[in-house]
């Protein structure tokens, strides 16, 4: 073969393949930019409600200065998952607070029974759509946005996904830290106010891994609809936990583990305790 003919065959396969790469890299680009579009948008929502039975006006119950409903939203904002942050709430002196240091707030009815259906009817209210919503409890004021990230990853595993951390001995006998048990592949088997599981002995077993639910919960969009039209059931109405309504109608709920010290705020009395606590590890 002439060293022309290899030349002009260089040539031909040197022009060949920039197309083939002109080609898969303008494939790629296109690839990523559909695949943007179909990025699931969360939103977060912190319900607050004055009227709590047990403490009145919690969310406004100041944590060294600042109000509780302030501090949990500093933290959630911190999130990398939250496309928005918002305040739902029944209360105009807690949407006045909360307007005061910066955050969104939508109002909500006073029929809403719980955190949950106070999500759903601030979903309803906003314009833009979102495939997530996050319910972050208003009274966890030191709660870490990877928590937050964690239950938003476990989101395409089940219409529920909500935590868990390890549950303190001193927690084991109150009714206002709720426990929970799980299955081997991580989703939910119940929840309670009592301690769960109980053996035959009725003695707390020292080295079994007991469960303590935290106050933060995520759901597809579509499911929160769902959700705030089933009826009331009898397990969630006798321990009066919400996400026992979602596993009495058959629902799978996604659980991770994670580390956290720090307990939400139930009772009055819990705000000394998270005060000291702030100050043991100098959080301002």
């Amino acid at each position: 073969m002439s060293t022309s003919s290899e030349s002009s065959r260089i040539v031909k396969y040197a022009i060949s393949g920039a197309a083939i790469a002109v080609a898969a890299g303008a494939y790629v680009a296109v690839y990523f930019r559909q695949s943007s579009r179909f990025r699931r948008h969360v939103i977060g929502i912190i319900p607050a409600r004055f009227a709590s039975s047990r403490f009145p006006g919690k969310p406004l119950a100041p944590i060294l200065g600042k109000p509780m409903i302030q501090r949990t939203w500093e933290r959630a904002k911190l999130a990398t998952t939250l496309d928005q942050l918002v305040v739902a709430t029944d209360d105009k002196k807690i949407a006045e607070c909360c307007q005061g240091f910066g955050a969104d707030v939508i109002m909500t009815s006073e029929s809403c029974r719980n955190g949950t259906e106070r999500c759903s009817e601030a979903l309803q209210k906003l314009q833009k759509k979102y495939d997530i919503v996050v319910n972050i409890q208003g009274d966890e004021p030191l709660i870490e946005p990877e928590i937050i990230d964690g239950v938003v990853k476990a989101a395409p595993d089940a219409v529920f996904s909500t935590a868990v951390t390890a549950l303190k001995p001193d927690d084991v006998d109150d009714p206002n830290r709720v426990k929970c048990v799980v299955d081997n592949r991580g989703y939910a088997l119940y929840f309670s106010r009592g301690l769960i599981p109980y053996n035959k002995s009725g003695q707390v077993n020292p080295r079994f891994p007991y469960l303590l639910h935290l106050g933060i919960q995520s759901y597809d969009a579509k499911f929160l609809k769902t959700y705030a039209e089933l009826s009331s059931t009898p397990l969630q109405l006798e321990e009066d936990l919400e996400q026992l309504k979602v596993l009495e109608n058959g629902y799978k709920m996604k659980v991770i583990k994670v580390d956290h010290q720090a307990h939400g705020v139930d009772t009055a009395e819990d705000v000394a305790k998270i005060e000291a606590y702030m100050r043991q590890r100098n959080l301002s």
